[in-house]
């Protein structure tokens, strides 16, 4: 039964042009950029108007009233938006259900509401563009009170970050741990040939499932448990896992969401799953997920410290990018309202208190938020990689294309790594498509003053050049190795060519590190 309502909703979807594209005309740009940011009351004008100028809602009009904007339809009105599922089968789904009976001056009587967020979300990767339709729960601008524990969020910014982070190479196996409404095991399923999506809720793994289905996504297994329990004696290609990473207090009071809270203290969740996902990947498998940690004032330790001293132990390759930094107080804040609380309020106080008291007990005085890359090493890919950065904004907020970047960087490293010097210098190199040269002069003058090597794509890392390594760069253009260019650069600049490939063979190896030069192959 379920599978034949979903069909139905799937072909009402597609004949009603139910889209990103056309659902963001519906209100304009100024609209949309306001319900981004919380306010429906400009996209439900721009519809009143249309119904003031006496014109019918189109169907995607109608979809976009009823679950983006969370306004109650006539069931006609739903029949006319739905005509393959109609309002009965939507209310089978657990789509809709009856308007409260008798509430403002009637106006609602009769009608029916959303009781789930269904919106389109589309993307580009490596394969190309997709557009699909998610189900999730209805967040707290529907519902008008604070958030349930079971709740089941909908796309975020922390998993549009985590898809934009994921490296998409086919494999044949990959794990989505925590799966929520499922939006990184349909990016996986894309591909991988096979999918296992866990999670500790119910109800995630019904919305999940739902979504799956609705989407013609046949590959994903959803399976229910916390953390590895599910996959206890199973190795991956891939991991990857967007988990409930958010610091919580454990005290009697204190809202414990399920998609954001795993019940463990301070940063511990996170801990745990650095330190068993070794234990689930294939040689040469990756886990990738997002992540808090704790910076702790009696320690002369940062954050990323305390993240390197997690990993070391398990023998992974590790690549941890501290995103952002929050003091205590406003880390708290951001997740209080984050649950619905709003400030001002004496609930909000209480939960604040709760967090100080908390943040306070393990001497806590900043939260650090990043992504983490693991690898199970392979035998003959050179030394064991251990970076650990910390890239505070100055990039922007976008990862599309950050895994394609990942992707690179590492195939780069791996194989630098396995040359000594003389079997770089006989390689052959080149720069990256994105990658551009800026110099800055002195009025008048004929050599620049300042010379900067830039990264379009990635995270827009900029390195300072010297004349040496910025003819280097420049020559990089598949013709020669970098030994015969280091010699031609040494007889230009009349330096001994020894000297010169020390000063730049090092700094050759970082900028393949970082994707400004690539192997030729």
């Amino acid at each position: 039964m379920g599978s034949t309502l979903t069909a139905d909703l799937r072909r009402d979807l597609i004949t009603s042009s139910f889209s990103v594209e056309t659902v963001g005309r519906l209100w304009g740009e100024e609209a949309a950029a306001a319900l981004f940011r919380g306010q429906r009351l400009p996209a439900l004008r721009a519809l009143a108007r249309r119904r003031a100028d006496g014109l019918p809602f189109t169907r995607a009009e109608a979809l976009a009233a009823l679950f983006v904007l969370n306004e109650p339809l006539d069931r006609a009105e739903v029949d006319r938006a739905l005509p393959q599922l109609g309002s009965a089968g939507a209310e089978a789904l657990g789509l809709v259900g009856d308007a409260p009976s008798g509430q403002l001056d009637g106006r609602l009587d009769g009608k029916l509401r959303a009781l789930l967020d269904l919106r389109p979300y589309s993307f580009v990767d490596t394969l190309g563009a997709g557009s699909w339709w998610i189900l999730s729960d209805l967040g707290e601008l529907a519902l008008g009170h604070p958030l349930s524990e079971d709740h089941v969020l909908g796309i975020g910014g922390a998993s549009t970050t985590l898809s934009g982070l994921m490296i998409s190479s086919p494999v044949d196996s990959a794990l989505d741990l925590g799966t929520g409404c499922g939006i990184q095991a349909l990016h996986a399923s894309r591909h991988a040939r096979r999918v296992v999506a866990t999670d500790i809720s119910e109800r995630a793994l019904w919305l999940a499932g739902l979504n799956a289905e609705l989407n013609a996504v046949d590959n994903i297994e959803f399976r229910l448990g916390s953390l590895f329990e599910p996959v206890l004696d199973e190795r991956f290609d891939q991991i990857v896992s967007n988990p409930p990473f958010v610091i919580t207090p454990r005290r009697e009071g204190v809202p414990l969401y399920e998609y954001r809270d795993g019940g463990l203290v301070g940063d511990a969740l996170v801990q745990t799953v650095i330190r068993e996902a070794g234990e689930h990947l294939t040689p040469g498998g990756t886990a990738q997920l997002l992540g808090n940690w704790e910076y702790h004032v009696a320690s002369a330790d940062s954050g990323l410290d305390r993240v390197r001293g997690w990993i070391e132990p398990t023998g992974l390759d590790a690549w941890v990018i501290e995103r952002e930094l929050q003091d205590a107080a406003l880390y708290a804040e951001t997740w209080i309202r984050d649950g619905g609380t709003r400030p001002g309020t004496r609930q909000f106080d209480e939960l604040y208190e709760a967090w100080l008291d908390d943040f306070d007990s393990r001497h806590v005085t900043r939260v650090g938020f990043g992504y983490v890359l693991l690898r199970a090493p392979l035998a003959g890919t050179g030394g064991r990689l251990a970076r650990y950065e910390t890239l505070h904004g100055g990039w922007g907020d976008n990862p599309a294309g950050l895994g394609e970047y990942f992707q690179a960087a590492l195939e780069g490293h791996d194989w630098q790594a396995t040359l000594g010097d003389a079997g770089l210098l006989t390689s052959v190199v080149t720069y990256a498509s994105d990658v551009t040269e800026e110099r800055h002069y002195w009025p008048g003058q004929e050599n620049p003053t300042v010379m900067t090597l830039r990264q379009g794509s990635g995270f827009a890392r900029t390195v300072s050049l010297d004349t040496a390594l910025a003819a280097l760069v420049g020559a990089c253009d598949g013709d020669l190795t970098l030994g015969q260019l280091c010699g031609a650069i040494a007889h230009l600049l009349e330096v001994e060519e020894a000297v010169l490939i020390d000063d730049v063979l090092p700094r050759i190896r970082k900028l393949i590190d970082d994707g400004f030069l690539l192997p030729l192959k």
